[in-house]
């Protein structure tokens, strides 16, 4: 990336050369092309690796070309086990200039196998320099984030390495978004403001309560750099990764090269005012009545569900976004818990049929496995003792012990590899017996159990037991007298398919 932005590069286009080079001396039909120059840890960031592996299971190719193997995948164990199958399953060869892995060969299989384990570990050996490098930058005061604050523009440092922030005309508005805070009840009457005086936010969006609160908890405004505030967190939801930006307490918080916006007595003052108007889900002296608290979102905006209680129009609780520009509609919230307990029925009748019986014997198995790999393990050290006797004897000369030492590593690394992936698969194999033998069984009749909770803050504690998280989308509303007829989609992410 670093050399296509200096215009050097052309780094794809000299990978293409010298595979279609490869190709034509091989005598291979290049049938199409894939180019991708996303550093993406996962499979799942990554779209051109995802139509080639759709392909390649496809049995579209006899074979692909690759700089390297390890261009393929640097994620997870998951990522490369996806990854390694594929090939393995179509047959599909790998060929890079330096070898071609045949999936059919066992050598080869185990031999790529091990080169996307290093290729993991190289990958987050360069992610910790880099972060590193960015930890170092901040504290010297640069700005090292891809995009500008609202209020500043991006610019390059004068006769130095890196980047700093210089005020624009944006800058008035950030003015106005703190005294105007100051004099009003809150974020979201200074949002509608700044809606009706024809302002708009970034990339021409309307203003909301939580672009304006992120402006005014930001201290880059006091000339200060702030770095790694939300972090990255991983989470397994319905079988698939999801990250979450989550509030990092232990953030870096600099001294700043470029010019404040904002005084200090009027960001502290902002900052009082906002402490004081943070409100709690529940007053300690009320009981709570939302049953998915911390567990219902939109899925249109993906802003919290939020209850509206009884009152002149509706003789009944009501369920609605938080975001007063969204188009989702709201629903009655016995609706949508009957919605959410369905839905949840529904994916433990066809989650029970998809887990495999278990038993001592796989587990038995797993286990004769690994004491083997263990054994040789054993043997591995034992032998390594004797080249370094070798060594210091004089049998073995100085290159001779490094080749003998360097193949012995290399074992000993795809032994450790394999019996790590042994390991996994075993403890997958008990998780789903748990599933089968207790989970499930706890959580059939749910419904009956739901409704005996006596409290909605048991009701709550009984869905988070169960779910994760759900999204709740709603865009057409009933016709007067239809208020049986949800029209609304429920997506649930279980907490027990989380492995």
């Amino acid at each position: 990336m670093e050399a296509e932005a200096h215009g050097e590069g052309e780094t794809l286009l000299r990978h293409e050369n010298a595979l279609t080079v490869l190709a034509e001396k091989s005598g291979f039909k290049i049938t199409e092309i894939y180019r991708e120059v996303i550093s993406g840890e996962t499979i799942a960031a990554r779209p051109e690796i995802q139509k080639l592996l759709s392909k390649v299971e496809q049995g579209a190719y006899e074979g692909v070309l690759v700089m390297d193997a390890d261009r393929l995948a640097r994620g997870d164990s998951v990522d490369q086990g996806l990854v390694a199958r594929a090939f393995r399953l179509t047959g599909t060869k790998i060929i890079t200039p330096r070898k071609t892995y045949d999936p059919n060969s066992e050598f080869d299989e185990e031999y790529f196998e091990f080169e996307l384990f290093m290729a993991r570990r190289e990958y987050k050996l360069i992610n910790r320099r880099i972060q590193r490098g960015r930890v170092a930058s901040v504290n010297e005061g640069h700005y090292i984030g891809s995009a500008a604050p609202y209020g500043y523009d991006r610019i390059k440092i004068s006769g130095g390495k890196g980047y700093t922030l210089k005020p624009n005309k944006e800058a008035a508005i950030v003015k106005y978004i703190f005294e105007q805070y100051l004099n009003c009840s809150g974020a979201g009457s200074v949002a509608a403001a700044l809606d009706d005086m024809g302002i708009s936010a970034r990339k021409g969006k309307s203003w909301s309560r939580a672009t304006v609160s992120g402006i005014l908890k930001n201290p880059v405004y006091i000339g200060k750099i702030r770095w790694s505030y939300r972090k990255n967190v991983k989470q397994s939801r319905g079988g698939q990764i999801v990250t979450q930006r989550k509030v990092n307490d232990n953030y870096i918080l600099a001294e700043g090269m470029h010019e404040p916006i904002i005084d200090i007595d009027l960001f502290d003052r902002v900052q009082k005012k906002m402490s004081e108007n943070i409100k709690k889900p529940v007053s300690s002296s009320k009981a709570l009545k939302n049953p998915f608290t911390g567990l219902l979102y939109c899925k249109i905006c993906g802003g919290r569900m939020t209850r509206l209680g009884k009152n002149a129009h509706t003789g009944y609780d009501t369920l609605k976004c938080a975001n007063v520009k969204c188009i989702c509609v709201s629903a009655p919230m016995s609706t949508v818990e009957k919605a959410v307990l369905e839905a949840l029925e529904q994916w433990l009748d066809g989650y029970y049929v998809t887990v495999e019986p278990t038993g001592k014997a796989s587990e038995s198995h797993y286990k004769n496995i690994i004491e083997e790999l263990s054994g040789e393990l054993k043997k591995i050290n034992e032998r390594q003792e004797k080249i370094c006797e070798f060594l210091e004897q004089g049998v073995y000369t100085a290159d001779i012990f490094e080749k003998r030492r360097e193949a012995l590593k290399n074992r000993e690394n795809d032994i450790l590899f394999k019996i790590k992936r042994l390991e996994e698969a075993a403890e997958n194999e008990q998780k789903d017996a748990a599933v089968r033998d207790t989970i499930i069984p706890q959580k059939k009749k749910l419904s009956e159990a739901y409704y005996c909770c006596e409290s909605f803050e048991e009701r709550n504690s009984f869905l988070k037991a169960s779910i994760g998280m759900a999204e709740y989308s709603k865009k057409v509303p009933n016709r007067r007298g239809h208020i049986d007829n949800s029209n609304i989609t429920i997506n649930i992410y279980p907490k027990i398919c989380q492995k």
